[in-house]
């Protein structure tokens, strides 16, 4: 996917003037629906058509801090997908893409509107083929 960029706002830091830790799994997100968006299927889309996708884990690691005003590019990407769960890679850069300021993952399920598990392939051949897609982009 093409990078996606993030202004960080004030309330985004903390007492010592940084990031606090906890706005990186939201950037994260918003980089994982930028994709979708890229994809020309939004989120808004999947859940019109009753697809849901819950994250089941995610983890960050910090490597330098971000502070207020500065730009970050955050990258996404998809590493598998298994028609039941997919994986997402994620580095937050400086704008330049000089500095990597963060890395991190996250996995997640596809669920119905009650949360019952269901499999893209045996429902949704579009968004089981963006999926795909997703993987065999570099």
């Amino acid at each position: 996917m093409k990078e996606y960029y993030h202004k960080v706002q004030y309330y985004e830091t903390d007492m010592m003037q940084i990031v606090h830790h906890s706005n990186y799994i939201r950037w994260f997100e918003e980089a994982r629906l930028a994709m979708l968006d890229e994809a020309r299927y939004p989120y808004s889309r999947m859940e019109a058509e009753g697809c849901y996708i819950p994250v089941l884990s995610v983890s960050a690691e910090y490597k330098k801090a971000c502070k207020f005003g500065e730009t970050v590019r955050i990258s996404a990407k998809v590493v598998k997908y298994t028609n039941v769960k997919f994986f997402v890679e994620y580095e937050v850069w400086d704008e330049k893409g000089t500095e990597l300021r963060a890395t991190g993952t996250s996995s997640h399920c596809f669920v119905d509107s009650s949360f019952n598990p269901i499999i893209p392939r045996k429902v949704n051949k579009a968004l089981d083929e963006i999926f795909k897609s997703f993987v065999t982009v570099s």
